[in-house]
């Protein structure tokens, strides 16, 4: 057999992250203690009213196909979710149900994306987005975002990087790997810059729900031709089941559903059913016991490693990670991350993996484990750095 794979593959990269995961998964089974600080998953289990409307799904019956955009009492309840929470009217005919939010993106760059095609994107921003773009024959054009702007494009920004090829925008709120927040006022403006541009604009809303100063702004408020992405996996602590959805632009809906029809047939059923219950009352107690869990830990955690050397160039306003800046304590991130996982056992993300923006001076620390489990991270660190 010849090996010949689609060009394509050359411009994607591994997920860092997920081989530093592998190597520590072989050193537990050696017996090594790891402190796991790399991976974006939320440690708590689902909680148990979802889980128990899976198990009442299945043992009823429902395992059979769905309509390709989802259970429409599903996308009803999402509809209700943003009135409620955000005071804003979205259409359940608008909303799709997808394969976690990486499903959603691969809908909307297969609905949009045209060979050649440029798309902003800040760095360092989440990889998966510019692979998932690249699949799509679409090329990713990176923005270099900083302390300056708070790790988020700016209008200004836009207008420098936008191009004849330009075909959109893609942002995080809150992102990954900084936490940080876009307002509502930040929103409007880039808005307005795709619409001067005749650009498509998509704003990733995944970590909604897991903010700890201010509520996230949905970007829905900011107008009905924006794709909206979101997901059950953080907020909701669904990550294995892989349930998402998105906000389409009412125009879009009918080609959305005809790729789903053709690449996924539909969600799983069983994930859908269980995720009725993710707006109930009791479910939403649980998972704002755990948003104040988290606030705890981050307040714990960046005090902790800048004691160490490290400096937390973000405001960590959301989401649950610390992006540091370790080039005071070492030359290449990435180094020093398989060291500090051999050496001490505390797994944390090279910058590597979040674009080519100064990726050598950063690491991203996530806090994803119990206060107890980051104080003992911290005194391995503190250690290891002679502390």
């Amino acid at each position: 057999m010849t090996y010949r794979p689609a060009r394509r593959l050359a411009d994607i990269e591994p997920f860092h992250v997920v081989e530093l995961l592998t190597r520590a998964r072989q050193l537990e089974a050696e017996g090594r203690d790891i402190i796991h600080m790399e991976v974006g998953e939320p440690d708590f289990p689902t909680p148990e009213p979802i889980a128990r409307a899976a198990v009442a799904a299945i043992q009823g019956g429902k395992t059979l196909y769905t309509q390709a955009l989802g259970l429409p009492e599903l996308r009803a309840a999402i509809a209700d979710f943003y009135r409620e929470r955000y005071g804003v009217a979205v259409s359940a005919s608008r909303i799709a149900i997808t394969n976690g939010a990486s499903g959603a993106l691969n809908l909307a760059f297969a609905a949009l994306a045209n060979p050649g095609d440029e798309w902003l994107l800040a760095d360092p921003g989440y990889p998966c987005n510019r692979h998932i773009l690249r699949t799509y024959e679409g090329c990713p054009a990176s923005m270099p975002v900083g302390p300056e702007s708070n790790f988020q494009p700016t209008p200004a920004m836009l207008c420098q990087y936008w191009n004849k090829r330009t075909a959109g925008l893609l942002v995080a709120s809150p992102a990954n790997p900084t936490g940080t927040l876009l307002t509502l006022a930040e929103i409007e403006a880039l808005a307005a810059v795709c619409r001067e541009k005749q650009g498509h604009f998509l704003v990733d809303e995944i970590y909604h729900g897991l903010t700890y100063e201010i509520a996230a702004p949905t970007a829905c408020a900011a107008g009905d031709d924006i794709w909206v992405i979101n997901s059950f996996s953080k907020y909701f602590q669904m990550t294995g089941w892989r349930l998402g959805w998105m906000v389409i632009p009412e125009a879009y809906g009918r080609d959305v559903e005809k790729l789903a029809q053709n690449l996924v047939l539909c969600p799983s059923t069983p994930a859908q059913h269980a995720a009725l219950a993710a707006f109930a009352p009791d479910t939403i107690a649980i998972l704002e016991e755990r948003r104040a869990e988290f606030r705890r830990r981050r307040d714990f955690l960046a005090p902790a490693l800048e004691q160490i050397g490290f400096r937390v160039t973000a405001r960590p306003e959301g989401a649950f990670y610390l992006y540091c800046d370790c080039s005071n304590l070492a030359d290449d991130s990435f180094t020093l991350a398989r060291d500090l996982l051999e050496k001490t056992g505390v797994a944390a993300t090279p910058g590597l993996d979040f674009g080519s923006n100064a990726p050598e001076k950063h690491i991203r620390f996530a806090y994803t484990t119990g206060v107890p489990r980051l104080a003992e991270a911290v005194e391995r660190l503190g250690r290891y750095f002679g502390r």
